[in-house]
């Protein structure tokens, strides 16, 4: 039975691969590593050039505002105008941006021109890894492909979201260790700038272009473009994984200072990075009768559950054996819960919708790190750790209270038949 399974995932990956041909994934891949390195990149520059912590944090600070205030614009601007001329724009700024960033510091500009800075790199990423999402997942619909080829499409870009988010930090890390986080940054502008731009032209921009049904039909009628209350559920649901993980960061950083190993923290992140990744291509084989509420249900109860024993963790063995396997709860739910928004939205505002839900993550994660880094501090990492717990907890129960409806006219597929909400505006019947 399991070894079925696996060769039905791979000859699904195969078929989504097969939406876009080999070269998208890896253009696509490349393109978002930027946004995994300009965060953490950005504080070790300005911490480097300046030697203050504060104004590192503020920098920093600065960038994720404005990633999280700007990325559902983002997102609206492809959905209006089509992806190719918005992220064509938003990768040649963001390069700039970031490549101002960095003059900026090498040259000793005050806290609050670093922060501005910060803020215009954060404000024009141009969110290739949503786009990408959305790009695949309407290439998947316009070719009938079955539900299991939408899951497996979900699947493989959230893995690729888990690879950049643990190989963008270790490479600055890296460059930091050999010679200065200036060299990534400088990197990552000229990544976001080559790749960003081989994104936009490529082929399959077309597949994202305006929808047709948001225009009127023959009785003049424009569809429906509401957001149903469902998926204010979902953004905070992405909103407290974002500060379990923050919380279980701060937490991880306390922990291996306090054991004297700081070094450890990064391969301990990268180790919570590569199980989750694994758990999301293996999201793939799951059975098509388990539907996608059972599943967040299960997502937000399993880390939960298997955050409760990082309280009581007080060696680096044990920190390790831990978050890695609480790993295994990470990807499962972030493929869930963006499959549910595909599902509940209107496709002429997906765009819009995979951008908030990732803006929703970003900064569940930014504030829990603010929060419970001052409360390790004070209290231990046990404090970070029990926080993370609790965003868990709170998770888990938006997803037992939440019935997400399917967007109207659209097949139910996984997604259960019986719904306590119906959608706000049904699509009119020519």
């Amino acid at each position: 039975m399991g070894s079925t399974r696996r060769r039905g995932a791979r000859k699904t990956y195969r078929e989504v691969i097969g939406l876009t041909g080999p070269l998208l994934p890896v253009v696509s891949f490349l393109g978002r590593l930027p946004t995994a390195t300009v965060q953490f990149g950005s504080v070790l520059l300005v911490a480097r050039t300046s030697g203050s912590l504060t104004a590192a944090g503020l920098a920093g600070g600065a960038l994720a505002v404005g990633q999280v205030t700007c990325g559902p614009l983002v997102g609206r601007l492809a959905d209006r105008h089509g992806q190719r001329p918005v992220v064509l724009a938003f990768s040649l700024a963001n390069a700039l941006a970031i490549a101002l960033l960095v003059a900026g510091a090498l040259a000793g500009l005050p806290t609050p021109l670093l922060a501005l800075l910060g803020a215009l790199a954060g404000a024009s990423g141009p969110l290739i890894g949503p786009l990408a999402r959305t790009r695949l997942v309407s290439l998947a619909r316009r070719a009938g492909a079955p539900e299991r080829t939408v899951g497996a499409a979900l699947s493989l870009e959230s893995t690729l979201d888990e690879v950049s988010f643990v190989l963008g930090p270790a490479l600055v890390g890296l460059a930091s260790v050999l010679a200065h986080p200036a060299y990534a940054l400088g990197a990552a502008a000229a990544l976001v700038a080559l790749c960003g731009t081989g994104f936009a032209l490529h082929p399959t921009a077309r597949a994202a272009a305006p929808r047709a049904d948001a225009a009127p039909d023959r009785d003049g009628v424009r569809p429906a473009r509401r957001m149903p209350r469902s998926v204010h559920a979902l953004r905070a649901s992405l909103a407290l994984q974002g500060a379990m993980f923050g919380a279980c960061q701060a937490g991880i950083t306390a922990l291996t200072e306090r054991l004297g190993r700081p070094d450890q923290a990064g391969l301990v992140y990268a180790a919570m990075g590569v199980m989750s990744a694994v758990a999301g291509l293996a999201m793939a084989a799951m059975p098509a009768r388990i539907g996608l509420r059972a599943r967040w249900r299960a997502a937000t109860a399993a880390a939960c559950a298997l955050s409760l024993p990082l309280a009581g963790t007080g060696t680096l063995p044990a920190l390790y054996a831990v978050v890695t396997v609480l790993g295994v709860a990470y990807a499962p739910h972030l493929i869930t819960v963006f499959a549910l928004t595909e599902r509940v939205v209107p496709p002429a505002r997906l765009a819009e919708a995979m951008a908030f839900a990732t803006s929703a993550l970003v900064a569940g994660q930014a504030l829990a790190v603010a929060v419970t880094g001052r409360l390790a501090e004070a209290h231990g990492p046990a404090a970070a750790f029990a926080a993370g717990s609790a965003a868990a907890a709170l998770a888990c129960l938006v997803a037992l209270a939440t019935r997400p409806a399917p967007y109207a006219g659209r097949a139910p597929g996984p997604l259960p038949a019986r719904a306590a909400e119906r959608p706000a505006h049904p699509r009119p019947r020519p």
